[in-house]
Formats: C-alpha cells, structure tokens, sequence
C-alpha cells in the first residue's frame, strides 16, 4: 500500500483506529450476547437472483420471494413453546448482526451501547406482537456464514440480519415475505479507477462475507466469463465489517456487498464510494425453521402492519441519510404468497 492511499486510509470515520476501536467493541459485546461464531459453513450454494435456471422444483431465484405462507394471527405449536418460557427466559431469540452500521449495530452514543438499526426496529416489532413486549428479545450475533446453521439447530427463533431470499436457502430454511429490496454493488476507493461491476475488476483483490450472496454470484460470473478470470475474489470474512476495514488497510481493492450494506459503508469512510449501478436484484427476509408454520405465518401478519405504519418511519431514521429520502427503491413489493390461508 503507497502512503497516499495509507493516509487517505486513515481519514474515513475515524480511520482504521477508529474501525479498530468499534471493532474491539463489538467483539466485548459479544461476550454479552450468546454468539454463534463457530466455524461451521453456511449451506446455501445459492445463485444469484439474475439467475434464469430454474431449481428441479420449479423455483427460481427471481421469484423466490413468492415462496412464503400467508399471514395469520393464530398460534401455533412454535409460538406456544416461544410464550411458555417463563422468568428471563421468556424472550424471542433473533439472531442480527451487531456491526452492520444502521441495520444492527452497537450504538457507543447510547448507554450501555444499545444495539440499533433498521433490522432491529423490525425485531421489536415481532417481540411486540408474539410476546406484548417489544424489548423481549434475546439477542444472538451471528456472522453471516452461520445463519442457516443457527436456525437448523434451534440456537435462534429466527434471524433478521440483511438476509436475502434465494432457491437454495429456501432449501434449508422457510422466509417471511419480503421487507426490503436491495443489489449487489461495488464499493471501493473514490480514487480508484474501479468503475463498478465490469472489466475494471480485472486484477482486482476483492472481499466479500463468507456465505453470502455477493461470494456465490462472483465464484459463477468468473467461472462463467462474465467477471474477468483474473479478479481474486479468494478474500471472504465474517462480516461486512470486516471488508470495509481490510479496503481501508489497503489488503483489498474493492467490496462487493448489498448496496443498502456498501451506502452504509460509504457513510462510515468519506474516502469510499459506490462505483456503478446494483447488478442484481435482491429481497431481504426474516428466515425461521423450516417447520415453523405457525411462526412465519404470524411475521408475515406483521409484515403487513408494518409496511402501512412502522417501515417508512423506520427508513427515514436509519437508511435515509445514505440510501436517499426517496424509499421507492428500496420498498418491499406487494407480497405474493404460495399458499393460501
């Protein structure tokens, strides 16, 4: 790394001392939030939502969105067991992200470093309507690797954590109906002559979070042709976090990430920018045990309440100031169920 781009480096939100320090912070936290960072791969191998084959069950990743169950407000077997925990216990476990700037992340301004942000408005929210208390929460960080896992092995309710919709994980896990709409996009240096998810790329180191999306669809567009063979894109960590500080110490060139993940990003570094349009069309959902029917029925109930009075409210706090005041591009649309009631 030349020292003119160490220096410029060091100027973005406080600089990589500043990054270390929330990151050090984060990481104490975790001490106080049951974590599940264990090494264990995420099982997804999912494609990307520009794919056009279609699954052998007919799903495809463009309309993965429209695989979840209608809303209702009638318990069942899953949420009963979720009301019948008592004293302390008697809380929904979610597991979020706590360094995802304003989509779940500890916030140092506030006392004891209240873990804030888009996704965990929307947590309260379900804790409200399952359990009458939208601060009964138990809170487990998860790196996005171990999403699915943590779900599979009932270490978690639920996870509300940036998480996209696709084929494969539908596979292993069932999805509420969609409450955001996002891409994937390129974030680098605004010196950088990286143009954005093109040519530019060639030569380039560039990171992104194991597991996720962003890593599934670059390993297919450069085994493909669309992305140029000599792209290294070998750097994946365990969060996104991590990749903004790895382009701030110069190790990568670029982060390919959601853009509403890169905007957020871009607010923590002045000296980082999104370079081109979002390649691909992504939609974020809550995702619960496969067998909790009763479970994502009752989200999806929320979901609607939610959109008509708590999403825009939401977004105009946490997202406004770096995704725009104008929400269109980000709104969820009108959920299509698979099943009736």
């Amino acid at each position: 790394m030349d020292a003119s781009r160490a220096r410029a480096s060091l100027r973005g939100w406080g600089g990589v001392a500043a990054m270390a320090v929330l990151c050090a912070l984060a990481l104490a936290f975790a001490l106080l939030l049951p974590c599940t960072q264990t090494p264990v791969p995420e099982r997804t191998g999912s494609r990307t939502v520009t794919a056009t084959q279609a699954r052998a069950d007919g799903c495809e990743d463009a309309d993965a969105h429209r695989h979840s169950l209608a809303p209702s407000d009638a318990d069942g077997p899953v949420i009963d067991a979720i009301k019948a925990r008592t004293g302390d216990r008697r809380k929904l476990i979610v597991g979020v992200d706590q360094n995802s700037y304003r989509w779940g992340y500890r916030n140092p301004n506030t006392e004891g470093a209240r873990l804030e942000g888009f996704d965990i408005d929307l947590v309260h929210r379900i804790a409200e309507d399952i359990l009458g208390d939208p601060e009964a929460v138990q809170f487990k960080a998860i790196p996005t690797s171990q999403r699915i896992p943590a779900i599979e092995n009932g270490r978690v309710d639920m996870v509300v954590r940036t998480m996209t919709i696709t084929c494969d994980r539908l596979t292993h896990v069932a999805f509420s109906a969609p409450y955001f709409k996002t891409g994937q996009q390129v974030l680098a240096p605004k010196s950088s002559a990286i143009t954005g998810y093109d040519g530019s790329l060639a030569r380039k180191k560039v990171c992104t979070s194991a597991g996720s999306t962003a890593h599934t669809k670059l390993d297919a567009d450069r085994k493909d042709g669309r992305l140029p063979a000599s792209t290294d894109i070998s750097t994946t960590v365990p969060s996104q976090l991590d990749c903004l500080v790895r382009l701030q110490l110069g190790e990568v060139d670029a982060v390919v990430t959601d853009a509403a993940l890169a905007a957020s990003q871009a607010a923590q570094d002045p000296t980082v920018a999104l370079k081109g349009r979002a390649f691909t069309e992504e939609y974020y959902g809550v995702a619960m045990r496969k067998d909790a029917t009763d479970l994502v029925r009752r989200v999806n109930r929320v979901l609607v309440d939610y959109r008509a009075n708590g999403w825009q409210a939401s977004y105009d706090k946490w997202l406004s100031a770096t995704l725009g005041k104008d929400p269109a591009a980000s709104k969820p649309p009108v959920p299509q169920y698979a099943h009736g009631g």
